[in-house]
């Protein structure tokens, strides 16, 4: 059973199976939140979810980044990511025509930035969540 159905831009249904919830800046003890910061949480969250899921390929779906304050700092302004980090394990049917429907699936590990800690669902979901080119970046597997 999934978590919820997600339908993309392209028609297809996909299955969220697994999703882990965070908090963006969560353990940010000092400093602020910044271009340097923010890449090293976005590139730490690929490397989790790419040893957490290794049998899909993931894909990042580029944050938003919202600059409050242009003041400059010593690492440049203020750049904030939406507060909450997420890594979800999506299933569809095969990409590939020549493969059984009954015997393959298709995964893909998506990891995205939003603002609030609900699950996506239908086609209310992001945009930027629905607009996944599943068809280029999911990989069959035989069930």
């Amino acid at each position: 059973m999934s978590l919820s159905r997600i339908i993309l831009s392209s028609g297809r249904s996909i299955e969220l199976s697994e999703l882990r919830l965070s908090s963006t800046y969560d353990g940010m003890l000092e400093g602020y939140p910044c271009k340097p910061v923010n890449d090293l949480k976005v590139s730490g969250l690929l490397r989790t979810a790419e040893r957490a899921f290794p049998g899909a390929p993931t894909h990042l779906v580029p944050p938003s980044r919202e600059y409050p304050d242009q003041t400059a700092a010593a690492f440049g302004p203020v750049e904030v990511l939406p507060s909450v980090a997420c890594v979800g394990a999506f299933r569809s049917a095969a990409v590939s025509p020549e493969h059984d429907p009954v015997l393959y699936r298709s995964a893909l590990t998506v990891v995205w930035f939003q603002p609030t800690p609900d699950v996506p669902s239908g086609v209310g979901a992001d945009p930027a969540l629905r607009n996944i080119p599943w068809e280029e970046l999911a990989r069959d597997y035989e069930l």
